[in-house]
């Protein structure tokens, strides 16, 4: 599995490359948020899907472990670069309602610098 992880400001940006967010590489993502949030001191994290073309339930499920580990340590989670077909299935499955999907990665980190003030 391909990704990167950069840090910005006080947000942690980690982009996913590759193509699918499936089965195939569900667990290895889930593993790698967990890592994470272990090693880091995350409080704002973004999550760059710029490269995913396809994301089943699996992957959704993915999502939503990153949301649930950043809920727990009361920080903020966005989406970038969401494609519309995968933006469609987070819909069908009302992960909207918890999953703050946003554009651009410029976009993202304005509102986090905004909920500073």
């Amino acid at each position: 599995m391909n990704f990167e992880i950069k840090k910005i400001n006080d947000a942690i940006i980690f982009k996913l490359l590759e193509k699918k967010l499936d089965r195939t590489i569900a667990g290895l993502v889930k593993g790698e948020f967990t890592i994470l949030f272990q090693t880091e001191d995350v409080k704002k994290l973004i999550i760059d899907l710029e490269e995913v073309e396809y994301c089943d339930s699996s992957g959704l499920s993915a999502l939503l472990l990153a949301y649930r580990l950043i809920e727990n340590l009361e920080g903020e989670l966005r989406v970038i670069n969401v494609r519309k077909a995968i933006q469609k299935l987070i819909e069908i499955a009302q992960l909207d309602k918890v999953l703050i999907i946003r554009n651009s990665l410029e976009e993202a980190l304005k509102e986090f610098s905004e909920d500073k003030s």
